[in-house]
């Protein structure tokens, strides 16, 4: 039972994180900055799983989870700039892509599985990083 709890606090942390993107997303008004955020807070993630896999520290299980979670990070950022077969999300549809990847992400905690330790490194880069 703690470690279900414990597994969905840490996950909540990953999940805040896009939160807050989105909420600043909304805040800006010029959809170049608001482009700016979303991507430099999909690049940043990214890093911190990049991180995190190379540490070598982690089971297969979790290397999985990771690759899995840098593959929806990947089409994230290609839908925003529109590479890689994606139409680029338009300047008007920004603030809903920012909860799109939010709501994307809390699918992912239930879909993608990465154990507790693995999170806990995640946010500690992720904070280390920002």
């Amino acid at each position: 039972m703690m470690f279900v709890l414990v597994q969905v606090g840490n996950a909540g942390e990953i999940q805040q994180y896009f939160n807050d993107t989105a909420c600043k997303v909304k805040a800006t008004t010029d959809p170049a900055q608001k482009r700016v955020i979303l991507n430099q807070s999909l690049q940043t993630m990214s890093k911190a799983l990049d991180r995190v896999e190379s540490l070598g520290l982690i089971s297969q299980d979790d290397r999985t989870g990771i690759n899995n979670l840098k593959t929806d990070l990947q089409e994230k950022l290609d839908e925003l700039a529109g590479s890689n077969g994606y139409e680029r999300v338009s300047d008007t549809q920004l603030n809903s892509f920012s909860d799109y990847v939010v709501q994307s992400m809390e699918q992912a905690d239930r879909t993608i599985t990465i154990s507790v330790v693995t999170l806990l490194l995640i946010i500690i880069i992720l904070i280390l990083i920002l």
